[in-house]
């Protein structure tokens, strides 16, 4: 059984987990001969690991997504990666003013510096289907009723390999009740229910990372084709109770 923290941890900590994830990052690239000449920059930042760089093939990227995500103490992995010279297309959904890199495309129901298009949210997005290679969904899912039909728009709107960031507040820090428009509390076991809990029929999606530091919690989603089996229990059981 997965252990979800309690308390989060302190920004000391947060601190020394970084140094030791940079640490145990590099003696990884040392020792794996599968790492060398990629050019693709790895920073820890309270826990979440931060992708750049380039790749030749989509198959690299996830090798390196899939590397990261195995070091312990690692809450999820942020990536903005460019594969075979072309550079992703980035999507920051509800950014208000503040984007997770400067250069990604904002969409907010209002308009903000930063916000590139005023959207709502709870409808359709304004995106075309195969369009994108990350969305950035922080702080988000908690302010609506019902997220579903936007976790449906990020499906279609990615691009196979593509991935969805999610973090939102758990529901049992402070943070997630004292915003008064705040309307849903979010567990890790949230995102397990909307990989493996679903319809038939409704877009699927395999977990590239989930957890939770106490104060938030976070996921890695990529799309998974209607012909392809569901995650295995073993792959499940890295994040789930």
């Amino acid at each position: 059984m997965v252990a979800l923290a309690q308390k989060p941890p302190s920004a000391e900590r947060l601190r020394a987990i970084d140094g030791f994830l940079a640490e145990a990052w590099a003696d990884q690239v040392r020792h794996d001969e599968r790492l060398r000449g990629l050019a693709v920059d790895v920073r820890f930042d309270r826990g979440v690991a931060h992708l750049t760089g380039a790749v030749a093939e989509p198959a690299e990227l996830r090798m390196v997504r899939d590397l990261v995500g195995r070091l312990a103490g690692v809450y999820g992995v942020w990536c903005r990666v460019g594969v075979g010279g072309r550079e992703p297309v980035v999507v920051d959904l509800g950014c208000g003013g503040q984007k997770q890199y400067p250069t990604n495309l904002g969409l907010d129901i209002f308009p903000a510096p930063g916000v590139d298009a005023v959207a709502d949210l709870s409808g359709s997005l304004p995106l075309a289907d195969d369009s994108v290679d990350v969305l950035f969904a922080v702080h988000i899912l908690e302010h609506l009723i019902d997220f579903l039909p936007l976790v449906d728009e990020c499906h279609r709107v990615l691009r196979p390999g593509g991935v969805l960031h999610v973090m939102s507040p758990w529901w049992g820090h402070v943070n997630a009740v004292a915003d008064p428009t705040h309307v849903r509390l979010l567990d890790v076991q949230t995102i397990k229910g909307i990989c493996g809990q679903r319809p038939p029929g409704t877009p699927r999606w395999y977990p590239l990372h989930a957890g939770c530091d106490g104060a938030s919690i976070f996921a890695d989603l990529t799309p998974l084709p209607p012909t392809e089996p569901p995650p295995s229990p073993s792959h499940l059981a890295r994040f789930f109770a």
